[in-house]
């Protein structure tokens, strides 16, 4: 099974929905778990966020309406991840730009699978909601590119972001996104049948995975019932 987890970096409901997916898949047939591909598809809240950070607590207060609703928000999701083993600190957070680590998630993908990407996306994630990191920054992103083991020197990094690469594959996935539907994120993709929007439980999540298994598993014995098979002169086979 196929799941495509559509995801900014600086999402908070993103980075509590990771956990809560990540929970479901422990509490499923390993054997089951062991063979869910989970990829990490960009998002961007922002995609005009400028390069130049802010504070958080700032950018909430002028989106939400004020400095009372601001806190109420950052209340809410920092009682949420705390709940999933997280520590957020929205106090420090820095609002920036994602473009370029969506570039690096995706690379991860590209060189080393959805186990590297997995590393990156959760290195990046901390960096934002814990650390205080500007993960618009590519010095920064080039320092955290190393640690997750994408790139064997911050020199290495910082030409790849340097460069155009990925860079037209990364607007491509994201226009992608848009032409599914996706409007919101963390949204869940399952085998491109069922898209599932927002942070949900874990025993929602396993739910859904073992609604799509009964399906493939309905469809692929339907196709042998069916018998599938070639004439001499079919021209699809």
């Amino acid at each position: 099974m196929l799941v495509e987890i559509y995801s900014d970096v600086v999402c908070p409901w993103c980075a509590i929905g990771k956990a809560r997916f990540e929970k479901a898949l422990t509490m499923i047939d390993p054997s089951v778990a062991a063979d869910i591909e989970v990829v990490w598809r960009p998002y961007q809240l922002d995609p005009t966020a400028p390069k130049d950070p802010t504070s958080v607590v700032i950018g909430y207060a002028k989106k939400f309406g004020g400095p009372e609703r601001a806190a109420q928000i950052i209340d809410q999701v920092t009682s949420a991840a705390a709940e999933e083993g997280i520590t957020f600190r929205m106090d420090i957070a820095q609002r920036a730009n994602t473009f370029d680590a969506h570039r690096l998630i995706g690379h991860a993908f590209d060189v080393g699978g959805a186990a590297l990407q997995h590393v990156v996306k959760q290195r990046l994630l901390d960096a934002y909601f814990t650390e205080g990191v500007d993960v618009g920054s590519r010095a920064e992103l080039a320092r955290m590119a190393v640690e997750g083991g994408l790139f064997v020197s911050t020199e290495k990094a910082a030409a790849f972001l340097a460069s155009s690469a990925r860079v037209e594959e990364t607007r491509n996935e994201i226009n992608q996104g848009f032409e599914r539907g996706i409007s919101a994120v963390p949204t869940f993709v399952f085998d491109d049948k069922w898209a599932v929007p927002g942070a949900q439980d874990p025993e929602t999540l396993v739910r859904v995975i073992e609604r799509v298994l009964t399906r493939n598993q309905a469809a692929a014995e339907a196709r042998v019932t069916a018998g599938d098979t070639c004439a001499t002169d079919d021209p699809n086979c």
